[in-house]
């Protein structure tokens, strides 16, 4: 069955404010979005290949070896199998990252090539 990676995608401006928040607030979505979260990957374990994780901050190393930091939205990822695209995106309809959390998308695209697991 086709493998897919999905990103969890999150604006800077995003983690900002949750980190902005009163501490009891962020606990609140915490304890509330873990759970779910949890429960999510329960309901799709048979989907799931890789239950990836949550990445931090990025540094570019550019074509002409210059190494900096860098931004971009991706906060983390998962690897699913599904028969389709549309079957794996469809699995993420209801992913706490963009329901509770402050996560703003989550992108599925297929693998052309690996991953070796």
């Amino acid at each position: 069955m086709p493998l897919f990676l999905a990103t969890l995608l999150m604006k800077g401006e995003n983690v900002t404010r949750f980190r902005a928040m009163p501490k009891e607030e962020q606990d609140a979505v915490d304890n509330k979005g873990l759970p779910e979260w949890e429960a999510w990957e329960k309901r799709h374990a048979a989907a799931i290949v890789n239950k990836g994780g949550m990445v931090g901050k990025t540094t570019r190393i550019g074509r002409d070896g210059t190494i900096a930091p860098a931004v971009n939205d991706f906060c983390g990822y998962v690897i699913v199998e599904a028969e389709t695209a549309e079957a794996a995106a469809a699995l993420f309809a209801d992913h706490p990252h963009i329901g509770t959390f402050p996560g703003d998308a989550v992108e599925v695209m297929p693998f052309v090539a690996g991953p070796d697991l």
